[in-house]
């Protein structure tokens, strides 16, 4: 892992990121992949939070799992975010609102720092990822009816090459490739899995790394 990547110095990483406005305008990088497996609908607008905090003397990534009983994504380990809103003016405030709706993370708490390139999901999302750093000092306050749990990933571990398995999955009669890592009994899968390899990628493209 090299020392270059910790810790996140703001300045050094925005060089890595796309500006925060406005968003990034390009079509989800992992589009053409998805092509046979997107339904004909547009893709629904939808922003996260890859958050950033400091703690025992290292930087962590901020995930959560969502609950059973979601109608998408149920169980599944993910970033704080969600689909944009009519209120919302752009992807930055739909990342801003649903993290504090989710996770009880204000706005003043949050450094935006840049984004990474969108991503389509299987289900019909375009993702915007946030890049951003968070107040170690404000807590946590996880919403039960979208977050089963709140949790902390080191970040060197996900940044780390050799802890990403390939896997292959099959999907509607096809075999899928995907990247995922485990992390105390957590499996970090699918979109969540690939915006981290995303992130480590244009780190090491930028020379943050």
């Amino acid at each position: 892992m090299p020392e270059a990547l910790l810790p996140p110095e703001p300045g050094r990483w925005r060089q890595a990121l796309h500006p925060l406005r406005p968003a990034p305008t390009m079509p989800p990088w992992n589009l053409p992949a998805l092509a046979d497996l997107l339904p004909p609908a547009p893709l629904v607008p939808a922003a996260v939070v890859v958050g950033l905090r400091p703690r025992d003397g290292e930087w962590r990534v901020l995930l959560t799992r969502r609950p059973e009983t979601l109608r998408q994504h149920a169980g599944q380990v993910s970033f704080p975010g969600g689909r944009l809103d009519a209120a919302d003016a752009d992807p930055l405030a739909a990342a801003l609102r649903e993290t504090e709706e989710e996770v009880g993370l204000p706005a003043s708490a949050i450094e935006p720092l840049g984004w990474l390139d969108p991503f389509a999901t299987i289900t019909g999302f375009h993702v915007w990822p946030l890049v951003a750093l968070l107040d170690p000092v404000q807590p946590l306050r996880p919403n039960a009816a979208e977050v089963a749990e709140a949790f902390e990933v080191p970040l060197a571990f996900l940044l780390d090459p050799a802890n990403a398995r390939e896997v292959v999955v099959e999907w509607r009669g096809q075999g899928r490739r995907l990247t995922e890592f485990h992390w105390g009994g957590h499996r970090i899968w699918g979109a969540t899995a690939a915006m981290l390899v995303n992130l480590r990628e244009r780190l090491q493209a930028a020379g943050a790394g």
